[in-house]
């Protein structure tokens, strides 16, 4: 149905400019037409989809939620990290002792 509605948006815009370059009072009315049967036709789609979720039926757009809650990945602030892995530190060993690179 919004592809309906956009199509008849398309319509009427171009039957707007069509109307306003020709001066054709026809041509205005089905411009004037098209966008009321657009804009009643996203009422109703509107009206159909927010009593659609009103009664609980999941739509395409709708996320489902899960029951089953799983725990945060960040800790609060307050807590401290425990550090049960050992910090390393290496050091860059030289490629070649003794050896001048300037050369």
């Amino acid at each position: 149905m919004l592809i309906v509605a956009l199509v008849l948006a398309v319509i009427g815009l171009a039957a707007l400019v069509t109307a306003v370059v020709t001066s054709n009072e026809l041509i205005a009315w089905v411009c004037i037409a098209a966008s009321v049967i657009g804009v009643l036709l996203l009422i109703i789609d509107a009206v159909r989809d927010r009593s659609r979720n009103e009664t609980g039926e999941a739509g395409e757009d709708q996320l489902v939620e899960f029951d089953e809650d799983y725990p945060d990945d960040e800790l609060p602030a307050d807590a401290a990290p425990e550090d049960d892995a050992e910090t390393t530190v290496v050091e860059q060993a030289d490629d070649v002792a003794g050896e001048d690179r300037n050369r």
